[in-house]
């Protein structure tokens, strides 16, 4: 919402698309941690969106849940940015 206002834009009528950074990365909800964490990685994000809407996975998220070698390998993928 600040982008679309400080760009002077009808908040009503600006579609996501206009404001995107970037190409677009997401998961489906029943993926594997796995998954996620190879995504998150390949693509050096912090957070995915879910693409059936029922929330965001942040990295601390796949730290709680997943083994610490394999997050130490997400870690170290966001740290090279």
């Amino acid at each position: 919402m600040t982008k679309v206002l400080a760009a002077d834009k009808d908040p009503v009528a600006t579609t996501a698309d206009e404001l995107a950074q970037g190409e677009s990365r997401h998961h489906r909800r029943g993926r594997r941690g796995m998954e996620v964490l190879r995504t998150m990685s390949t693509h050096k994000v912090r957070r995915l969106p879910s693409l059936t809407l029922v929330g965001m996975v942040a990295q601390a998220d796949v730290a709680r849940a997943l083994p610490a070698p394999a997050v130490g390998g997400l870690l170290e993928a966001l740290s090279n940015n």
